[in-house]
């Protein structure tokens, strides 16, 4: 997804054409990890046939598709229109709170439910861990502190 990274890139901070958010002086327009792409623009119509013509210039280029059944337009303030826009790009429309890579997004980040998957998830793979790795006496310990 580099090339599509670069293409972004050439579009927000050569061309102008679409903007993300600012935070201390840098601006941010998309996020990429591995195969996921965030894209952060507003919602209005110049922005997302912008976005549209990128998906379909990517397309022809690279030779990749854009899998738009996984594709979720997320609007963070209320846009009247956000449904026309997301027939514009093929998507559905989601809200926040929402899953993103495995965390929620577009909540309060100290509120304990947001972390109760991550704590679980981290206790499960701890709990293969300490049997392999745990010798009979530790085994025993463990048992024993669980049973009481």
């Amino acid at each position: 997804m580099d090339a599509l990274s670069r293409m972004l890139e050439a579009v927000v901070v050569d061309g102008g054409f679409l903007s993300g958010f600012s935070v201390g002086g840098v601006n941010i327009s998309h996020l990429v990890f591995v195969d996921d792409t965030l894209l952060l623009c507003e919602l209005d119509n110049g922005h997302i046939l912008y976005l549209r013509a990128l998906q379909i210039c990517f397309e022809a280029v690279f030779g990749l598709k854009v899998n738009l059944l996984k594709s979720e337009m997320v609007p963070v303030d209320i846009v009247n229109n956000v449904q026309d826009l997301a027939n514009i790009l093929g998507c559905k429309v989601s809200s926040l709170p929402l899953k993103y890579l495995g965390l929620l997004l577009g909540a309060a980040f100290k509120a304990k439910s947001i972390w109760e998957g991550v704590l679980e998830k981290n206790d499960r793979r701890l709990a293969g861990w300490k049997m392999i790795y745990l010798s009979k006496g530790g085994r025993l310990t463990l048992i024993k502190s669980i049973g009481k």
